[in-house]
């Protein structure tokens, strides 16, 4: 008999033209010790799936079946992991997962119910922090220690609503790795909700793709036929592996692609405006007469250093940065968290003093910020109070006085509409969503015609759909521009798939750049093509080889001065 069951189950909120229909008609079996991944995107209805299981919401029609019985409320049998932590910050990891024990183990003697809470918090490798606050723990522990408390309640199946999407990759690894494990020995039914798709296929022994909705549906099932302990590094040549990341990939991008509406593009022609900074600059014909060693030299690093002082004494955080990037290039920065990639991106920018060596743009000193270098943050940093279009205006007001406001005003409309945004320019930052909002941020960059466009981690906090957009409107507007870009990431694949050069940086303290690698693939490039690229595995593994390598905090060789 299976252990839980979706049967002929339809959802929606909402009454008359407000009602939403999220899910229709939607049946799944799950089988009792199986792992299912469910792979779908933000608004498809993965969460408001979860929460049927869990017995949080009733539906609508159709029947939650677990073990033979319907689900009309939460129980013990059932344990949730949701995206946010949910901890209380007054009590201690061990009092936080001590507080299921309690509620749900009352009537055992205090000396077994404190075994189980030690237990738990020791499986997810928390003994060391058992007696500090969620204040004192970074992201990725809080995550362990809701974990530790779904698990410690004992429940029959552990239902996990993207519990990992909020944290870096190399958390994110290390937690796959402990899910997988603690599946392993507690044979537990687990049912993931994730956009991931690589997670799905290292975690999971189905995955069931969740079509968008409104109305959203079960797509085809895909069946992960790899033995387990499954690692990156060793699927990433398999062709099996490969066949299988491409189908489902193929597939999401396939129903995103039709639940994406297309957005009208505004007739607006660029105006020939330049911008301020460059005016102070030698007429054109000089500038082409003579761009040879600049269009070589273009940014330069060189042995750049940035050195905290600390009660312990000066710490080193990035050393011998060295770097030579041309004209037109885009270069990606790859490394674990706490590497340095985002100090080097803020010294460029001239939002951080360099404490040694120096950084030279076009032939100047980088000393502090300006108009030249355009920085798209990971999160969007607009005023809410402003529209879209107000947003982009107040920065190409100020790098272009000398136009008219009808040609600064056609700047903002075609960058807007370049990005997708030309029937929202109007509309208030504070309502539009996280894409479209970084969407904003994406044209004010470009809006300003930088010499140099950095890029620190900009879709990192967006579900897999949105973020595969926007990296496709990035390459498209950069096409047009052919601006100079450096763009930190930890995705490999987002690495690849922008850059011309991939600049894999060591684990800090005493950062450097451990290995450059060049990505042959010609342009355009798009994420469907790159799949199918002959080369496009042989670069990932180079990367996943890299990143291994440094998992554990290695320094490695360093680097000769890489020649652009």
């Amino acid at each position: 008999m299976p252990v839980l069951e979706l049967k002929s189950v339809s959802k929606s909120y909402g009454t008359a033209e407000a009602r939403t229909d999220v899910l229709k008609d939607v049946s799944l079996t799950v089988k009792e010790g199986e792992f299912v991944a469910i792979v779908g995107f933000s608004g498809s209805g993965k969460t408001t799936l979860i929460n049927l299981m869990a017995g949080l919401t009733i539906p609508d029609s159709g029947d939650v079946v677990f073990r033979g019985k319907p689900v009309t409320e939460p129980g013990r049998e059932r344990g949730v992991v949701f995206q946010s932590y949910s901890l209380l910050p007054w009590l201690s990891v061990s009092d936080n997962v001590a507080l299921a024990v309690d509620a749900v183990f009352a009537g055992e003697e205090r000396r077994k119910r404190s075994g189980r809470v030690d237990r738990y918090v020791e499986m997810v490798g928390l003994r060391h922090a058992a007696d500090r606050k969620p204040a004192e723990l970074s992201g990725g522990m809080r995550q362990r220690v809701a974990v530790a408390r779904a698990l410690a309640m004992d429940p029959d199946v552990l239902l996990l609503d993207e519990p990992l999407s909020a944290l870096d990759a190399l958390t994110r690894a290390k937690l796959q790795t402990e899910i997988e494990s603690i599946w392993s020995q507690e044979k537990k039914t687990v049912v993931l909700i994730t956009n991931d798709v690589d997670e799905a296929i290292l975690l999971a022994d189905r995955i069931v793709p969740l079509n968008p909705g409104p109305g959203a549906t079960f797509g085809p099932e895909f069946v992960v036929p790899f033995a387990r302990p499954r690692k990156r590094s060793e699927m990433n040549g398999n062709p099996a592996y490969k066949r299988l990341r491409a189908a489902v990939t193929q597939h999401l991008m396939d129903v995103g692609i039709k639940r994406v509406a297309t957005a009208r593009e505004s007739r607006t022609d660029l105006p020939n405006v330049v911008p301020i900074a460059f005016d102070s600059g030698p007429p054109r014909a000089f500038r082409e007469a003579a761009s040879s060693p600049i269009d070589e030299r273009y940014v330069e690093f060189y042995e750049v250093a940035k050195i905290y002082p600390t009660p312990k004494g000066p710490l080193t955080v990035v050393e011998r940065f060295n770097l030579l990037m041309r004209k037109g290039e885009f270069v990606s920065l790859i490394g674990h968290s706490g590497c340095g990639k985002s100090t080097v991106l803020s010294m460029i920018a001239g939002l951080n003093e360099v404490s040694g060596g120096g950084i030279v743009l076009d032939g100047k000193e980088v000393t502090t910020a300006g108009p030249d270098r355009a920085v798209v943050f990971q999160a969007p940093s607009l005023f809410p109070w402003l529209t879209a279009r107000e947003n982009v205006a107040l920065g190409v007001d100020r790098v272009f006085p000398h136009a008219s406001k009808a040609e600064r005003r056609d700047i903002v409309a075609y960058y807007l509409s370049r990005v997708g945004l030309a029937d929202a320019m109007d509309k208030l930052a504070s309502a539009l969503s996280n894409g479209m909002k970084q969407r904003v941020g994406i044209a004010r960059a470009f809006a300003l015609s930088p010499k140099l466009l950095l890029l620190d981690e900009p879709f990192g906090m967006l579900d897999s759909l949105t973020r595969w957009q926007l990296q496709e409107v990035l390459m498209e507007v950069w096409s047009r521009t052919q601006v100079t870009a450096i763009c930190v990431t930890h995705d490999v694949d987002e690495a690849i798939l922008l850059a011309d050069r991939v600049v894999m940086m060591t684990n800090g303290p005493n950062a450097r750049i451990g290995r450059v690698l060049d990505v042959d693939i010609p342009r355009p490039r798009t994420r469907r093509a790159l799949l199918d690229h002959s080369r496009y595995y042989e670069y990932r593994q180079e990367l996943l080889s890299f990143l291994d390598e440094f998992e554990h905090g290695a320094h490695g060789r360093p680097a000769a001065r890489p020649a652009a």
